[in-house]
């Protein structure tokens, strides 16, 4: 069975967003760094700097290339995590956001590097499949106004609350 990894291009953050993202998940490690070669010439990066960086977040391999600034992030891929309660939406969203990501709407958002995510609790994943029409819409407007998801608030508008 082939094996399909996540290839992602930064300017020149790799290594450092590798370390980020493996510093945020557990279970995750860098696992290999390919470095430019000493006789590397533009538009390669300089010799001896992280060409790629090979890194697993809970199992899931990822590799990241210092490519320049020819391809940058959007937001047509995205990463979902899927977080277990409100406590765990607030650290991912939190951290993600520190030191200059930025907030979107719905549980999007970009971090630092430009890479997007979603952060979703699974309860408003498991209400969502809820035969209760009404109930869903309710929930699916109050998201709607939301920037980052508020697992109390979602319920209260499934609720009728």
């Amino acid at each position: 069975m082939p094996k399909i990894t996540p290839f992602l291009w930064f300017d020149t953050q790799a290594e450092e967003a590798a370390n980020f993202y493996v510093s945020l998940f557990p279970n995750s490690r860098i696992t290999s760094v390919a470095r430019y070669p000493s006789d590397s010439q533009p538009p390669a990066g300089p010799p001896g700097t992280v060409m790629t960086i090979g890194f697993e977040l809970e199992g899931q391999e990822y590799t990241a290339l210092n490519g320049g600034p020819m391809f940058p992030l959007t937001e047509a891929v995205s990463f979902v995590i899927h977080c277990a309660d409100q406590a765990e939406v607030d650290r991912y969203w939190d951290a993600l956001l520190a030191d200059g990501g930025q907030a979107s709407a719905c549980g999007w958002l970009k971090d630092k590097f430009g890479l997007s995510w979603q952060i979703v609790p699974q309860a408003l994943l498991d209400l969502y499949s809820s035969p209760d029409k009404a109930a869903v819409g309710r929930m699916f407007a109050a998201m709607m106004q939301m920037v980052k998801l508020d697992m109390p608030k979602l319920k209260a508008a499934f609720e009728g609350a």
